[in-house]
């Protein structure tokens, strides 16, 4: 393990971190649309509104608040049902509560003093967000020696203070704040950890060099669905992380080549009607692969918008609905118009719906840097002579699992064969 998680706080990374504002879950649809395009990882967090505004609220009843974590392609799916085909209007001023996955257990409140190895630890066991209290005076700590407090070293969390109860002890640096800033937080996310790592590879040597494989990052259990399936089928369970479904096709031997995906990531920024149309009646191939103009002219029917100010934008809502025809460019999905048909060429240039890859033999920092630079939450992994043969995924928990463990002595093995534990979505 790096000493640099020892020598570090949570609160070290909340420098320049904005003030936490509330979703609370009477908010609409449409209002989540617009917020979750600009937010990190493609999701907010859902609260329930305080009951006694102007009194001061303890943890743990903030901690009951919390609802869960909404993301586009929980939006998606929601829209895709058939009464919200029907009546779009409708399923757009739709409160949050009724699309969002109850789940209190994805954020928790830390102290600013928590030691950064502690909240590794939790996120790598499932948690997305840190809530920390934004302190104006900062006692006892520097960036450096965190660890450090009045010459003496600080212990590590006793058996009253788990990874599950990471209430700062007496040995432990604390913050203090002013009245105006004792209900004001800041949010941090797993990419917020990830974006600290990377900028400590020196420290890690040599673990960032090392392959995904040798470190036992790859995760053989992902959710997967065959390209000639109806795409509806992934909303049967959605996953939840990585919230993503790789889009196979089976080869003759009984593996699985990775052709897209249908993911949070893909459907970040996209139109999210045009998108759940989409999901509703095309399959999960043409979804991923695209379906141009001259293709849906023929064969694909009109749907309904709607349009505000000329743009196709369904963040700010609309006031007026007009018919258009399908095309994948209004989702963000392209394909090769030289070859508009499913299936016809596995070469051709995909844009946005290209899924995200890398071989067995990739390092870790590579990695890093490609969840980072696509701000993904997750990387499919192939096997390492070929480009698309399906071995697993990585995400943001397997990461923070190699980072933290203790690194092993390198052993010469053979490539994995790619025999994972895909959960397959039947037709």
């Amino acid at each position: 393990m790096a000493s640099v998680f020892l020598y570090h706080v949570v609160g070290d990374l909340t420098v320049g971190k904005p003030e936490l504002v509330e979703f609370p879950e009477t908010e609409t649809v449409e209002s989540a649309i617009r917020v979750i395009g600009e937010s990190a990882e493609g999701s907010i967090p859902i609260w329930k509104r305080r009951s006694h505004v102007g009194v001061m609220e303890k943890s743990e009843m903030r901690q009951q608040r919390f609802v869960g974590i909404l993301n586009s392609l929980d939006i998606v799916a929601f829209l895709a049902r058939d009464a919200c085909l029907v009546d779009q209007e409708k399923a757009m001023k739709t409160p949050v509560s009724e699309v969002v996955v109850p789940n209190n257990s994805l954020l928790r409140e830390v102290d600013p003093a928590t030691r950064l190895i502690d909240a590794l630890e939790m996120m790598k066991h499932g948690l997305k967000r840190l809530l920390v209290p934004k302190s104006v005076v900062w006692k006892g700590m520097s960036k450096r020696f965190s660890i450090l407090y009045n010459g003496k070293w600080l212990k590590n969390l006793d058996a009253s203070s788990s990874s599950t109860n990471l209430a700062p002890n007496a040995n432990r640096p604390s913050s203090s704040s002013t009245p105006s800033s004792r209900n004001k937080f800041c949010c941090l996310s797993r990419e917020d950890v990830i974006r600290f790592v990377i900028g400590c590879l020196g420290a890690l040597a040599p673990l960032p060099l090392s392959s995904i494989s040798s470190l036992g990052a790859i995760s053989p259990n992902y959710y997967s669905i065959e390209a000639s399936f109806p795409a509806i089928q992934v909303t049967q369970k959605l996953p939840q992380d990585p919230s993503a479904v790789a889009v196979v096709e089976s080869t003759p031997d009984g593996q699985y080549k990775i052709i897209g995906e249908i993911s949070a990531c893909k459907l970040w920024k996209c139109d999210y009607l045009a998108a759940a149309w989409a999901l509703a009646n095309l399959s999960a191939g043409q979804f991923v692969m695209g379906v141009e103009d001259n293709v849906t002219s023929r064969s694909l029917p009109h749907f309904s918008v709607n349009l505000t100010g000329g743009e196709n934008n369904m963040a700010n809502g609309g006031a007026s609905t007009r018919q258009r025809k399908f095309s994948s460019r209004s989702i963000g999905f392209f394909s090769n118009p030289a070859s508009p048909s499913f299936g016809a060429s596995r070469s051709m240039y995909r844009g946005r719906s290209a899924p995200l890859t890398c071989k067995v033999t990739s390092s870790l920092a590579a990695v890093m840097a490609q969840m980072l630079s696509h701000r993904a939450t997750h990387v499919w992994v192939t096997e390492a002579e070929s480009e698309d043969i399906l071995v697993g995924v990585v995400g943001y928990a397997d990461i923070l699992a190699a980072v933290i463990k203790q690194p092993a002595p390198v052993i010469p093995s053979t490539t994995p064969s790619g025999e994972g534990y895909a959960t397959e979505i039947q037709n």
